[in-house]
């Protein structure tokens, strides 16, 4: 197996599956210290919209040849996911406890993504000196990929498992932090 094979499995068996992990530990520290009733639905929905800066191009990558647009998306994604990052924990540490379990979830939560997307610019180092030289030209389009990463079983399995891990969960604090709130305004 050559490098490349074995960065894109290390990608799809270790740090995607790891990702998921952290994020359902940080979700099971947020309930134990009631979100809700504390930082409330604004920490939540950040919660949701990190996700989302995470998971958009984890699916390109997945469904995509990465080019230059890809590679932009990553970038510009990382970038604002950091940014929520640092704004989450100043909104939330005044508000409620950040337990050391959750300290450490924020940690993978935060080196991971740099971590796959350092590996993504390795796999596809011609790609990045096409971005950095401006040799954009037919690279700002999404191009599906022949073969899927993982083979034809790994999407949907990875799917349903982040779903099972990360989807459902947040929605749920979604769903109770609105609760809170609209339980607070009626009673106000």
């Amino acid at each position: 197996m050559d490098t490349q094979s074995l960065l894109i499995n290390a990608l799809l068996y270790l740090f995607l599956p790891l990702w998921g992990i952290a994020g359902f530990v940080d979700w099971c520290c947020h309930r134990a210290t009631r979100i809700e009733v504390t930082s409330g639905l604004k920490e939540s929905l950040m919660h949701s919209l990190m996700g989302l800066q995470v998971g958009i191009p984890i699916l390109l990558c997945l469904l995509f040849r990465v080019n230059v647009l890809v590679l932009l998306i990553c970038l510009v994604a990382w970038v604002l996911h950091e940014l929520v990052a640092h704004w989450d924990v100043h909104y939330a540490a005044p508000r409620r406890e950040i337990s050391l379990w959750e300290m450490h979830a924020h940690n993978y939560l935060a080196t991971l993504p740099f971590y796959m997307l350092a590996m993504i610019l390795i796999i596809n180092w011609p790609v990045v000196l096409e971005l950095v030289q401006l040799q954009w030209q037919g690279q700002l389009r999404l191009e599906p990929l022949a073969s899927p990463h993982g083979g034809e079983g790994y999407l949907p399995f990875y799917l349903g498992f982040m779903v099972l891990l990360c989807v459902f969960p947040y929605l749920e604090e979604n769903l109770r932090c609105l609760r809170h709130a609209l339980k607070q305004r009626t009673s106000s």
